[in-house]
């Protein structure tokens, strides 16, 4: 029985031999154009040809098949070619091949979620690729290496007929562009799956092919060519990039672009005889994976093996006879090399070599490779076949060199060995150890901390990515394991040198300072799931994730010891600079977080000492434009300690920073004395300031004029000054920032930087004078132990001559009235731009009013203003529409901080409106504002920057309470569908098509059964009003929630608090993970000895903190008993944050945070509800107002344990069946709730 064809079930011819024996002449290819012939039938080739041999004679044998019912001169052995060409003919068609084939492909959408190695989660973090089926009921995916990519990645397929299932990266394989994913079978349900063989033997030049795949981001695109080349070398895609080597690629004329990658590419029987991986940028070159490797390591995943790669850290060229010649090799040694290998056209010589590898000082670059272990060898899979499965052995090489052979002893090293499996996450930034990749491109040594992506911390000392760090805080860190132990030496805010180099220029070494962050951001370890294993048909163990584990906290926060310096002396001529000196301190400023519209994360600049009792800092709003990060002051450019923010001027271009003035021992700093003469055009004033060296500058110069600061709204919204008047200068000298001030050094104004955008939206700067007058009342209120109560107006004014206000209808009365008032300028202001549309000025006052009066004085500067900063209304008198109206106006209360709070979710940094995007709507929606998204966050695929977030799964967001609401309900609604116990309501069955519509009409739902693919449904609205729902893909594993609240009682320098936020992913990880191991099973003891509820606001929503002991094993269990009189208000979040360190047992050395939330219960005879992390947990002993409760035998899962106060019950119970005690009766039994079913559980 002849057996069908895989993909087109059509039964080769029976006599195979005969027909793969022919060769057809080229006069008989018309011919071969115009009859239809039998499907080529698979036949295994020995050596990779490089062109098709033709004959003389066509179809000696056998004749061609002709079409049923044609009837026509015979066409066979012994037919004239004339004859041939005259026969009709219909040519094989690809249809039936390309329809089965396409079923088996699958477009890929993917995200990388982290940098790592040469993949970085940057700004085209999410890409779509291609894969095909290899194996059907295993549910196998051959793609790309760098769609498989070697970083954590989250990736979904869609099949062909647009059902998604979720893809896992299972294999990527360390030098070849080649990698397997894995999805579930059993997920899809609407189709049957098809899978394609792969046939690397059958690729031959000429062969006519079709590259099937996602090409240009179409799903689907089928394009055709012809292989030209099998031995190409492989494609380079940059230094510094994935590029693949030690192997040929096949090349054609396909024009495959982007998305195409890991497309099968097809020969006509329906054989995989290649894999799409590249092409070219300006050509229609495309180029091909072959398939040998593949098909190997395809076959060790089958039989759950681990996939054996051999290297010796060594670049190998093909390169033809003539320039191996020239290379050394000796005449007799090509003859034979030609004798045995007749298809052969050159051999492998060495390219390169890295150091201190397993060649190092053995091999040099232009050995010619001969033997291995004494077969000669000629290509890259004679080489690659030896060294894969030689892995820590020894091997024989023979090379030539110079004329003279040499026989060396290697030991092939493990390629996964050096290929890095975990990174460590810190400071925001991600590290891993040198790859063999990246060392190849810069030709260093394997290993060694790589930078990835730099973060707050590094950044903080210029250690980009691409940086290999040498030595931090002076200790080596020459691999991973060494970094980790040298950062948790350090304290959370230690300032410590960091030695590395880039590797774009290895040979220098830097030595930089960097800040260490252990409270903005978590210090962890993440390593690749290495349990991969197939098991027959059934899909065991593979997560496809990187599990993190937490590092301990840092040993203390720095402490500061006090320190004195003194002032340098100047030059005679800089007399007043050196009196003003010990006045000015150098800032800088770290921001961990792009919030409120920031681009930057690093700022620095100037400050000026305006009191010494309190201790007050005055700086620009450039130089510290947001209250959230790092402040750090450096006093007589020798003492930096750490600053606190105290004010941001919302109108105004200055901030009000404190210091502790104890760590500045005896230095002799001084405040800044101010002047009352305000400075006018044409007055002599000195400008003395800070250069960008640090060094004073100064200049005697002219006031030039006083005028309106202009700056134009920016993009994303940030904070600019209005309603302000600046001081121009003639030529004023470069610096960082300085003062104007007189003879005597009394300052008149300040020399701040101001930031805007031009027309182009491309930032820029310029500095201006902000008069000493605008500040007082800010620095006063401080000075005496208060803090400013400062209010204004959300509008933004400019001004307008009077000829322009005659035209708006301003009479002759007010023109004199401006004329007698003996203002400096005859000109009026008007209403450029309302700020807010919420705030009550918005409900007076319009654009285009122009302002007459305020409180009984004519306005004709914006000087004049100033009499709002302390008055809850005022009287204007305006002009609007060539009517004169008498209006009163409610002012708005400023804060000093603007933001407060910002939470972090899937990626996405929100928080509410802050006044600079208010700006810019007209109509201001509910709900949240997203002001930035993470890249390779789920936020970073669905959301945009700059929208507001207004529903979350069809539920209403008004603010952060009600956001964090809606999400935590979805959360927990999810994992309530994928507990193990959860059984979805069964379908209402219809009789009558009638009865279904009749349901619809009457608007009944019925609970589905689904948990919509991990979706969830958001509807944004932009600052244009536009409106959208989008389904963005939640990602609780590597994106948690988590929040940033401010808080100005908080200890040494930690004024914000970093809160983990993990509610309702309990259920979603016991799903993952199961455990059956008695080993896992640990006892561990806990008192809830005490719990101090912090704050409770009108919804209900607390943070509380349980103190906890220290554990002998782990601190896995927390409690918190229910407020005696908040039932309704009890489903509440409160995390527990992780006081004691999670210490791990000899039997199970790997444990989980135990960092998790508990949840309040309202039913009244149940005191605690508590959610469990996801090991076992044996013989516990859990204090619950003098409760005991034993949990054994079951694993950690989500369930709820409920205990009633007072009793003493000790319970047996599987917490993975769910279990729930419910109640206790008279007889000293709890009965336990498992679904619908109660049953006893026995007590002590």
């Amino acid at each position: 029985m002849v057996k069908p064809d895989p993909l087109t079930n059509t039964a080769p011819s029976a006599n195979t031999a005969e027909d793969h024996s022919l060769k057809a002449a080229k006069e008989s290819i018309s011919a071969a154009a115009t009859m239809e012939q039998h499907p080529a039938p698979p036949r295994v080739f020995r050596n990779r040809s490089k062109s098709i041999a033709f004959g003389t004679l066509a179809w000696t044998c056998n004749q061609p098949k002709f079409p049923m019912g044609y009837e026509g001169p015979a066409v066979g052995y012994g037919a004239t070619p004339a004859a041939a060409t005259a026969v009709p003919f219909k040519a094989r068609s690809w249809e039936p091949t390309l329809e089965k084939a396409i079923k088996a492909i699958i477009s890929i959408k993917a995200n990388h979620v982290r940098s790592f190695d040469t993949e970085t989660s940057g700004k085209f973090c999410a890409y779509s690729a291609t894969g095909f089926v290899v194996d059907a009921a295993r549910g196998l995916v051959l793609s790309n290496r760098h769609v498989v990519s070697p970083a954590p990645i989250v990736a979904q397929a869609v099949l062909t007929n647009y059902e998604e299932v979720d893809l896992k990266p299972i294999y990527r394989d360390p030098v070849h562009d080649f990698g397997f994913l894995q999805f579930d079978p059993a997920k899809v349900k609407f189709m049957d799956l098809v899978e394609i063989p792969l046939s690397p033997e059958r690729a031959k030049v000429g062969l006519e092919i079709r590259v099937v795949g996602n090409d240009a981001g179409e799903k689907l695109s089928i394009l055709a060519g012809t292989l030209a080349r099998l031995d190409r070398r492989a494609p380079e895609y940059g230094v510094g990039e994935y590029n693949d080597f030690n192997t040929f690629y096949l090349q054609a004329a396909s024009g495959t672009s982007g998305g195409s990658s890991g497309s099968p590419v097809l020969d006509i029987d329906g054989y995989a005889v290649a894999l799409n991986a590249g092409g070219a940028s300006k050509a229609s070159s495309s180029y091909y994976l072959p398939l040998d490797r593949v098909k190997r390591a395809l076959k060790y995943l089958q039989e759950g093996q681990t996939v054996p790669r051999g290297t010796l850290q060594t670049e190998f060229e093909y390169l033809p006879y003539d320039e191996v010649r020239r290379l050394g090799l000796k005449s007799s040694f090509e003859e034979k090399v030609r004798r045995k290998f007749p298809d052969e056209n050159g051999m492998l010589v060495v390219r390169s070599l890295l150091p201190r590898g397993p060649a190092d000082g053995l091999l040099v670059p232009g050995d010619i490779v001969i033997a291995v272990n004494g077969d000669m060898v000629t290509n890259f899979i004679h080489l690659f076949s030896v060294l894969d499965d030689s892995v820590d052995k020894t091997i024989s090489i023979t090379i030539s060199r110079g004329k003279k052979l040499h026989e060396l002893q290697l030991v092939v090293q493990d390629l996964h060995s050096i290929t890095p499996n975990r990174f460590v996450e810190i400071g925001g930034g991600i590290v891993n150890e040198l790859s063999y990749q990246l060392a190849k491109g810069y030709s260093q040594p394997v290993g060694g901390v790589y930078v990835a992506t730099s973060g707050h911390m590094l950044a903080s000392a210029s250690a980009w990515r691409k940086s290999v760090i040498v030595s931090v805080n002076n200790i080596p860190t020459p691999n991973l394991d060494a970094f980790i132990e040298a950062m948790k030496t350090l304290p959370d805010g230690a300032r410590v040198p960091i030695r590395f180099y880039s590797l774009t220029k290895a040979y220098k070494e830097k030595v930089m300072i960097m800040h260490v962050d252990r409270h903005w951001h978590k210090f962890r370890v993440a390593v690749r799931d290495a349990r991969s294993r197939i098991d027959c048909l059934t899909i065991k163990d593979i997560s496809g994730l990187w599990n993190f584990t937490d590092m301990p906290p840092p040993p203390a926060i720095h402490s500061y010891t006090s320190a004195t310096a003194t002032f340098p002396s100047l030059d005679p001529s800089l007399s007043l600079a050196e009196k003003l000196m010990p006045s000015f301190v150098a800032i800088d400023f770290h921001l961990p977080y792009l919030v409120d519209g920031m681009k930057n994360t690093q700022f620095y600049g100037a400050g000026l000492i305006v009191s010494t009792n309190p201790p007050l800092i005055l700086a620009d709003r450039d130089t510290i434009p947001i209250s959230i990060g790092d402040i750090f002051i450096t006093f007589a450019n020798s003492i930096i300690i750490p600053a606190k923010l105290l004010y941001l001027h919302p109108v105004y271009n200055f901030i009000l920073v404190t210091y502790d003035a104890s760590l500045l021992g005896e230095t002799p700093v001084r405040a800044a004395d101010f002047c009352d003469r305000e400075l006018n055009q044409g007055d002599s004033v000195f400008l003395v300031g800070v250069g960008g060296d640090h060094s004073p500058v100064m200049k005697k110069t002219v006031v030039t004029s006083v005028g309106n600061v202009g700056t134009k709204e920016c993009s994303p919204p940030r904070w600019r000054a209005m309603n302000v008047e600046g001081v121009k200068i003639d030529d004023p000298v470069g610096s960082q920032g300085g003062v104007l001030c007189d003879s005597d050094g009394k300052v008149q104004a300040l020399w701040l930087n101001y930031s805007s955008q031009n027309d182009k939206g491309k930032d820029v700067s310029f500095m201006s004078g902000l008069p000493v007058s605008l500040v007082r009342a800010a620095i006063e209120p401080f000075q005496q132990g208060t803090k400013p109560k400062l209010r204004g107006l959300d509008i933004e004014l400019w001004t307008m001559r009077i000829a322009a206000a005659r035209t708006l209808g301003l009479t002759d009365a007010w023109v004199r009235r401006i004329e007698e008032s003996k203002s400096t300028r005859h000109t009026l202001l008007y209403v450029l731009n309302v700020l807010d549309a919420s705030s009550p000025c918005a409900k007076v006052l319009k654009v285009g009013d122009i302002v007459l009066e305020i409180n009984g004085h004519v306005v004709t500067r914006m000087g004049d203003l100033a009499v709002l900063n302390d008055l809850d209304e005022v009287q204007m008198v305006i002009l609007r529409d060539g009517l004169e109206m008498n209006v009163t106006v409610p002012t708005t209360h400023f804060n000093g901080y603007e933001t407060t709070r910002v939470l972090g979710w899937q990626g996405a940094l929100v928080q509410q409106p802050y006044k600079a995007v208010l700006e810019q709507v007209r109509n201001i929606p509910g709900g949240v504002y997203v002001s930035c998204t993470l890249y390779g966050s789920p936020a970073s695929t669905a959301l945009r920057p700059g929208v507001w977030i207004t529903e979350v799964q069809g539920r209403p967001v008004r603010d952060l309470e009600s956001f964090l609401e809606a999400v935590h309900s979805h959360h927990k609604e999810l994992a309530r569908k994928r507990r193990a116990s959860y059984v979805p309501p069964p379908p209402k069955l219809k009789a009558k098509a009638e009865d279904m519509k009749d349901e619809e009409a009457e608007g009944e739902e019925e609970e589905d059964d689904d948990d919509d693919e991990g979706y969830v449904r958001i509807k944004t609205v932009s600052r244009t009003d536009v409106t959208k729902v989008v389904a963005m893909k939640l990602d609780t594993h590597y994106w948690e929630t988590w929040q940033l609240v401010r808080d100005d009682k908080a200890v040494k320098r930690r004024f914000w608090i970093r809160m983990e936020m993990m509610a309702y992913n309990m259920m979603e990880q016991y799903d993952r993970c199961s455990y059956s191991d008695p080993a896992d099973r640990i006892g561990a003891q806990t008192n809830a000895t005490r719990i101090t509820r912090r704050t409770m606001d009108a919804e209900g929503v607390g943070v509380a903190q349980a103190t906890l002991p220290a554990l002998d094993r782990n601190n896995g269990v927390a409690v918190l008993k229910k407020p005696a009189k908040s039932r309704e208000k009890s489903r509440q979040s409160f995390p527990f944050p992780n006081h004691t360190p999670l210490r791990a047992s000899p039997t199970n050395p790997t444990w989980y945070s135990p960092v998790f939330d508990a949840l309040l219960h309202p039913e009244p005879d149940a005191g605690v509800d508590i959610f469990l992390p996801r090991r076992r947990l044996g013989g516990a002993e859990v204090g619950i107002g003098g409760a005991k409760v034993g949990i054994g035998g079951g694993h950690w899962g989500a369930s709820r344990l409920l205990v009633h106060e007072g009793v003493t019950p000790t319970v047996q119970m599987d917490l993975a069946r769910g279990l729930r005690i419910a109640r206790y009766g008279n007889d000293g039994n709890a009965r336990a709730v498992l679904g619908d079913e109660a049953g006893s559980v026995a007590t002590g």
